[in-house]
């Protein structure tokens, strides 16, 4: 199994969402969200990225591209120095794909999907990633993310049935894509484990330990299968990741383990099982070990805050 596509199997269970933003002069838009991670391009016109007190703004012209993630301060205007509003607050007045703000200015189009990512569980993606990273869609090597934001406009401009669940999946796709271009581009380094799955020597491993995580994996089988020495693999791993690769399995388990938790009724005992330990009692202390609390406690809490969550909505 792949490893994204281990993370991204672990999504909410709320759509995805596109949305194009047309804001005329004056105006300002904060993207900032506990809960959604954004994809979004400057697809016309202009605009200035406002990156805090202590750091210049800086110009956006089409073609610039952003991931951010759920609670990382991310804000843009048509000039320095303007007030925002929440993109939430915009979406939640408006269910329209198309959402209006500001004045009767020059116009900025900015194309945007929305991704409800569980933070508990999609944790390994997202610590691999920085909180707003951008890159700009300037050469051949972004046709499949060029191509995708123009199938949503196409869907959004055209709508037909099934028009929600389309845009949704293609809205999700474009966090792939975007993810893609990241790792691939030579003007962002990416690190973690991520770094490893676009190394070819070690990538082959990776996913074979991902796709069998409750196999009892030495270093050296991990080794044998990225066809290098035992310290030679051991040493590539923590250049790249910054992690041992046995440490690496044991965090990816506890992934596994906190989806378990949320999504089954599964006793603690079967899922030890299910992830490459013996005993409920061994389990459970690696869960403590790497969350900080037991995995009965976790799930408690989950389903508590779960809960909350669905009475505010």
């Amino acid at each position: 199994m792949d490893p994204i596509d281990d993370v991204l199997s672990a999504r909410s269970g709320e759509d995805s969402r596109y949305v194009l933003v047309q804001a005329r002069g004056p105006w300002g838009i904060s993207f900032r969200s506990p809960r959604a991670t954004y994809v979004m391009m400057v697809r016309s016109g202009r605009c200035w990225w406002l990156r805090g007190a202590n750091t210049a703004p800086a110009l956006l012209t089409p073609g610039a591209c952003f991931l951010v993630q759920a609670d990382a301060e991310f804000a843009v205007a048509d000039e320095p120095g303007r007030s925002t509003v929440s993109c939430e607050s915009l979406l939640a007045a408006e269910r329209d794909p198309s959402v209006r703000h500001g004045g009767n200015g020059p116009l900025t189009e900015i194309v945007s999907a929305r991704l409800a990512l569980d933070s508990g569980v999609t944790e390994p993606l997202l610590r691999a990633l920085p909180p707003v990273l951008r890159f700009d869609l300037d050469d051949s090597a972004d046709d499949a993310l060029r191509s995708t934001f123009r199938l949503l406009e196409l869907e959004r401009s055209f709508p037909g049935f099934g028009s929600g669940f389309i845009m949704s999946r293609l809205a999700e796709a474009l966090f792939v894509y975007a993810l893609r271009t990241y790792v691939s581009s030579s003007a962002t380094a990416p690190h973690g484990w991520l770094a490893a799955l676009s190394d070819p020597r070690l990538a082959p491993a990776l996913r074979e330990l991902h796709t069998d995580i409750a196999h009892p994996w030495t270093v050296k089988e991990l080794a044998s299968r990225a066809g290098m020495s035992r310290a030679a693999f051991a040493a590539a791993f923590k250049q790249k990741t910054g992690d041992s690769p046995i440490n690496h399995l044991t965090c990816w388990r506890m992934h596994r383990a906190k989806r378990l938790l949320r999504d089954t009724q599964l006793s603690l005992g079967q899922i030890a099982r299910t992830i490459g330990y013996d005993t409920d009692a061994a389990f459970s202390r690696a869960f403590r070990r790497v969350e900080g609390v037991a995995p009965g406690t976790w799930r408690r809490r989950w389903r508590t805050s779960a809960g909350e969550l669905s009475r505010a909505d």
